[in-house]
């Protein structure tokens, strides 16, 4: 046996021992089915979301795979029925993702994507506090039609960010500190904020945005959540450059070598193409119809679709790029069945007993402190998840449904779990797709990494809980 053979063995046990964890996990809470008066059904459901949620953890297989899984474990066991396990699939919100991933395809097919990110460094980047400022521009600009922050960042910002370092004379081995890890930590951290202040900025948002609508059948949708999010998201999007350089001075203050190599990058591009403009034209009137939904009455996921029809209609996106588009058809697997579990998970009233539960162990708090309290603890326990997807499915709904229980505030509530479902992702080197592709460009070590983390959370408090507060009492949230 050769040494290739011998990794892929080990490889494949490891991932039959990660699929062994996760399935003895749903089993024990499977086997006491029935207890702390809910019913056998609530029961059986929660173990297979339990050890589905374990599998986003561990990873033994892609997670649409282990979502179908569950599925299949609940039918067949006759738990629930075929009809109950295709209630999530017809979700608004699933589609709303499924379009907006089609979208982003689009913006990556036609080069748009790339050419804003490289035209803002070739107008801001001067300076590496300028660079900085082009990267948190165009992670601004692209969350609005791109739910995969990991195709912002480690497919379109990352590379661009290790090139310019290149550019610069900093690299892994040689001078990292000179302006690869100020820029990784930038383009890391900015990404994250992007993806908070828009509904399509992270694939998993919308389960947010459906969670408060089951909660307290108020409409999170896109208007509200950017609206929400608009002064302390760009508040963050600004001062993050300046923490960063004061947390990782970068030893190289001149970017105009930078400025260089996105002229090289740029013209290597070419002229803006017949598509790129099509593309252009679209993004424009997406975000005017989005965030005129109160006036023409159009609904957001109906919006998204139109888009896409459009852009097949003029060829700018051919029907062989949406057919071949993974992550769309795998986030219809996995997001859809998970909204599936959440809604039997209500509808069986485990999610009423986990409220009872948890309404007792916070006792004394109420209205705003219970917001504050629960969003700190909501925050914080990302330590225990390698996937903000897990992390939201497992905990966004609950931690809501006791915020209603303990009288907060509806759309405070909402934002806080909205916001730091994606900023928590900050503390870690391993909370997410694009936090992974920029902590493995090797620029910034693992403490380092934790260390940063930790104080960027304390600056997300401090303006989302400050800033965000006082913004969200002017609009009348509380």
């Amino acid at each position: 046996m050769n040494i290739y053979s011998h990794i892929n063995g080990v490889k494949k046990s490891n991932q039959y021992l990660k699929l062994l964890i996760c399935f003895l996990l749903g089993s024990i809470i499977w086997i006491f089915a029935g207890t702390n008066d809910v019913t056998v059904t609530a029961w059986r459901i929660f173990a297979v979301f339990i050890a589905v949620i374990a599998s986003f953890i561990l990873r033994p297989f892609p997670i649409g795979m282990m979502v179908l899984v569950g599925l299949v474990i609940l039918v067949s066991s006759g738990t629930i029925s075929t009809e109950e396990s295709l209630t999530g699939f017809a979700d608004s919100t699933v589609w709303l993702v499924i379009a907006a991933f089609l979208l982003a395809g689009a913006m990556i097919n036609t080069g748009l994507g790339k050419r804003i990110a490289i035209w803002l460094v070739l107008k801001w980047g001067r300076t590496m506090i300028g660079l900085a400022y082009a990267i948190c521009g165009s992670e601004f600009i692209l969350a609005t039609v791109m739910p995969s922050n990991t195709a912002r960042g480690g497919g379109i910002h990352a590379p661009i960010v290790n090139s310019l370092a290149h550019s610069l004379g900093s690299h892994q081995s040689t001078n990292p500190k000179g302006a690869g890890a100020f820029l990784s930590l930038v383009g890391a951290h900015a990404n994250l904020i992007a993806a908070a202040m828009f509904m399509t900025g992270m694939a998993a948002n919308p389960i947010v945005s459906r969670a408060v609508k089951d909660v307290y059948d108020i409409d999170f949708g896109w208007g509200t959540w950017a609206l929400g999010a608009i002064v302390p998201g760009l508040l963050s999007l600004l001062l993050l450059p300046h923490l960063i350089a004061m947390l990782v001075p970068p030893s190289i203050k001149d970017g105009r070598k930078a400025q260089k190599e996105a002229t090289r990058l740029l013209k290597e591009m070419g002229p803006m193409s017949r598509n790129e403009k099509i593309m252009a034209i679209v993004l424009i009137l997406l975000l005017l119809l989005w965030t005129t939904k109160f006036i023409h009455g159009i609904g957001t996921t109906t919006v998204a679709m139109i888009a896409v029809v459009f852009l097949l209609i003029t060829k700018a996106q051919r029907w062989n790029d949406v057919i071949k588009n993974e992550m769309a058809w795998d986030t219809l697997v996995w997001l859809g069945g998970l909204l599936t579990m959440a809604n039997l998970l209500l509808k069986y009233g485990f999610i009423e007993w986990f409220v009872d539960n948890m309404q007792a162990s916070v006792g004394g708090l109420s209205g705003l402190a219970a917001i504050l309290v629960l969003g700190a603890v909501y925050f914080y326990s990302m330590y225990a998840f390698s996937m903000l997807t897990a992390h939201i499915a497992a905990m966004a709904g609950p931690f809501l449904a006791v915020c209603l229980t303990l009288n907060g505030q509806p759309y405070v509530a909402a934002a806080v779990f909205a916001y730091f479902s994606c900023l928590c992702g900050c503390i870690t080197n391993y909370s997410s797709g694009p936090i992974i592709i920029y902590y493995g460009l090797g620029y910034v070590t693992a403490p380092k990494w934790f260390f940063v983390g930790m104080i960027v959370s304390l600056f997300h408090f401090t303006i989302w809980m400050g800033v965000g507060l006082l913004w969200w009492k002017i609009l009348g949230w509380w």
